[in-house]
């Protein structure tokens, strides 16, 4: 008997690691996860350790790995990888070692350089070559500060010993056991220095961001051969066939490769992928134009909204406020009052995103009272996860698109409290497919569909069933009234945030 075809897909995250095994039916076989340190050196900046970002990879792929083939008798035939976006590290070619700590995409500490940039007019010429806008959000500006910043940094990169990559090309590079400086397309549009009209590094953001060019990865589509682990690690090699950056991933798990197709995914922050097929579709109302998964020829492109602070406010809840002691408990909590009691909370934790943009907001809350307690505080703040992804909605909507239903998936979207709000906000059906574990997922069909597992895209559609679709049932009256004071939180959010 034939041994039964298996795909790890590692899913390297913000705030943790994990690692999962699907079959050739697209079900998870087995799973295993490891939080991991967030550091925060001084007010904005986050920071991870790069070796605890590979420790704890290995650790779950192996764990994850032996389950599965014992369980089932099956064996890994492949390996696709999804991974937080924009997040810097720079190392030594010649060990492998990094240099410092990533970066993290919600790092704020180039803020003062974004500006720069702005009051130079460069804003349109960016965008137009990247379908981005300039923010500290993005790997460009975070990689100039490293090569300012970091002792030896210069010296390696004029020595061509200096290696730069978002987290996917440094675990392919340690994967590989140092053979493949690689990227994928998704990844690469990420990080302000790549061309999303020719599909390839820009010369004129290298020169205008002072980046060598021989510290970038090498750039393939997502469904690809990455190269084959050391075997040193797993015992034996393993093509790596899949890589894509974890939203894009999740849309294409979801199946949204349609022009039109919409999913949102709500895990540390939240990001909504609109499909826009082979066109670039540029937003007038802050959204951005990036690559999305291709399996074939012709590049495939999407209009993104992206909202820095989603599931984290169950984290800051949990780790600062000390008022829960589980992100389950946010459900039961939110549905024991009526009502937000006129209080909201603005996460601008890092700043805010799409489509205001401003990198100097801070966290807000409004309307507190002495009767404000943990549940009311608590719901306040799962709301405001709907309210953002309405600002995301209303941008598409004045950009031409049509909303009509929203594929969802992320640790959050177990709380269906917070979907049927978010339903009841937007005014549009949302959809919790079966599998909610989309980035991972994507990853996998990826690496399946370039080993022969999955014969086609076709077949990977009829693999998504949902599990539940909630639809709108608040009054519009109501409706009206909580928007408006969420709208009115962020005025006066960004108003404090001019002052400063």
């Amino acid at each position: 008997m034939a041994s039964t075809p298996l795909i790890l897909s590692i899913d390297q995250g913000t705030t943790s690691s994990r690692s999962l095994v699907f079959d050739a039916n697209g079900r998870i076989v087995s799973s295993a996860q490891c939080e991991y340190k967030q550091h925060f050196p001084k007010p904005g900046w986050v920071e991870h350790v790069p070796d605890d970002i590979w420790r704890t990879t290995v650790q779950t792929a192996d764990e994850a790995m032996t389950v599965a083939e014992q369980q089932t008798g099956g064996k890994i035939e492949c390996i696709g990888i999804t991974n937080q976006r924009e997040t810097t590290i720079v190392w030594d070619k010649r060990t492998g070692q990094a240099l410092g700590n990533a970066i993290v995409w919600q790092d704020r500490r180039t803020s003062g350089h974004c500006e720069e940039l702005r009051l130079s007019g460069k804003l349109d010429e960016i965008v137009r070559r990247t379908g981005l806008t300039i923010d500290p959000y993005f790997s460009a500006t975070k990689l100039r500060w490293i090569l300012e910043n970091v002792d030896g940094a210069i010296d390696l990169a004029e020595q061509g010993n200096l290696a730069f990559g978002t987290i996917d090309t440094f675990l392919i590079y340690r994967l590989t056991g140092g053979k493949h400086h690689l990227t994928d397309e998704t990844n690469a549009s990420r990080t302000l220095l790549y061309n999303i009209n020719e599909g390839d590094w820009d010369d004129w953001l290298l020169n205008l961001f002072e980046i060598p060019r021989s510290v970038l990865p090498d750039i393939r589509p997502s469904s690809s051969s990455f190269g084959e682990t050391d075997p040193k690690i797993f015992g034996r090699s393993i093509p790596i066939l899949g890589v894509a950056g974890d939203q894009q991933a999740a849309a294409f798990g979801q199946a949204c490769w349609h022009p039109g197709m919409i999913k949102s995914t709500y895990g540390t922050g939240c990001f909504m992928l609109a499909s826009s097929g082979n066109k670039i579709v540029r937003s007038q109302s802050g959204l951005l134009s990036t690559v999305a998964c291709r399996t074939g020829a012709e590049r495939q492109f999407a209009v993104e909204g992206s909202i820095f602070i989603a599931g984290a406010v169950s984290q800051w809840l949990r780790d600062e406020l000390h008022i829960i002691e589980d992100a389950a408990e946010t459900e039961s909590l939110a549905a024991s009052v009526s009502s937000n009691e006129g209080v909201y909370v603005v996460p601008a934790f890092t700043g805010l995103g799409a489509p205001h943009w401003d990198s100097t907001a801070r966290g807000a809350i409004f309307g507190l009272t002495r009767n404000t307690g943990r549940a009311v505080l608590t719901r306040a703040a799962i709301e405001a996860v709907a309210y953002q992804t309405n600002d995301l909605v209303a941008s598409l909507i004045s950009d031409g698109l049509s909303v009509d239903a929203i594929r969802v998936d992320g640790g959050m979207v177990a709380n269906s409290w917070f979907l049927q709000f978010l339903s009841d906000i937007l005014e549009v059906r949302i959809d919790r497919p079966v599998i909610i574990e989309s980035t991972a997922r994507g990853a996998a069909f990826l690496a399946g569909l370039k080993a022969g597992i999955f014969s086609n895209t076709e077949q990977l559609e009829e693999l998504w069933a949902h599990d539940r679709q909630f639809t709108p049932s608040m009054l519009a009256s109501e409706r009206q009234a909580l928007v408006s004071g969420w709208q009115a939180a962020v005025k006066a959010t960004l108003f404090h945030a001019s002052l400063n």
